[in-house]
């Protein structure tokens, strides 16, 4: 059994998805900046699961830095899974484009310009699976958040097209989008607690959605009928919603 690359390692979602692949019994590599910082997490996960855990650096605003690393990974993985997120600041985006731009890169460009690489062998070796995690702002946009939905919007697009050109090559692409997840980058905000889903939650369904072969996750599952009604909302009654 190969191992599971995990990159954005060192958020909620990404620890809580690494435990659960390890207590399955896989290995893991943890791509993340400053990825010393995530040593303690290390230890910790190999004395419960006696899996093997290797850390690695990576900055997804790196372009060029993206093809030394994937070549640079010695045994290529079985699947991987980008938890990559950057929430920003809505009001301050849109009076400064360099906060839209961190926001649309770190969410979007990035992404895609280390999954084109991973895409590119995996199709060649026709074998693997890519789990990419959007989000329901991206279903819809949002003045509280558009900027971010925007960015997600055009990942859910980018996945959804990689999943059609790599299905010959049996490689599975899983689009997840969670909806309120109770982690750092949501902390502070006033969730409603019965839509809002715990890290552990959102990384079983990732876990059993892609072992399944699933297309798209919606977590927690009501976010799919939800989103399903936002969507249809007619524009001069959404646009009047106050968020």
């Amino acid at each position: 059994m190969s191992y599971i690359l995990i990159i954005g390692a060192k958020s909620d979602i990404a620890k809580a998805t690494a435990r659960e692949y390890a207590k399955h019994g896989y290995d893991l590599c943890l791509a993340a900046r400053n990825s010393d910082e995530l040593k303690d997490f290390v230890d910790d996960v190999i004395v419960r699961t006696q899996v093997t855990v290797n850390l690695v650096e990576l900055d997804i605003l790196d372009y060029k830095s993206h093809q030394a690393f994937y070549d640079n990974l010695e045994e290529k993985p079985l699947g991987v899974i980008s938890v990559i997120g950057y929430l920003g600041e809505q009001e301050k985006a849109q009076l400064d484009f360099t906060e839209s731009q961190r926001i649309m890169d770190t969410n979007y460009t990035g992404v895609v310009s280390l999954f084109n690489i991973i895409a590119n062998d995996f199709e060649k070796r026709r074998n693997g699976f890519i789990v990419g995690i959007s989000s329901v702002a991206g279903d819809r946009g949002r003045k509280s958040n558009y900027i971010y939905g925007s960015a997600k919007a055009a990942l859910t697009t980018y996945l959804s097209g990689l999943r059609n050109r790599l299905y010959d090559a049996q490689v599975q692409v899983l689009t997840v989008k969670p909806g309120f997840v109770a982690t750092k980058m949501t902390n502070g905000m006033n969730l409603p607690k019965k839509l809002t889903a715990q890290p552990e939650k959102v990384a079983k369904d990732i876990y059993k959605a892609q072992k399944k072969g699933k297309s798209v996750l919606y977590t927690k599952w009501i976010w799919k009928y939800i989103m399903m009604i936002i969507k249809i909302m007619p524009e001069w009654g959404f646009k009047r919603m106050s968020r």
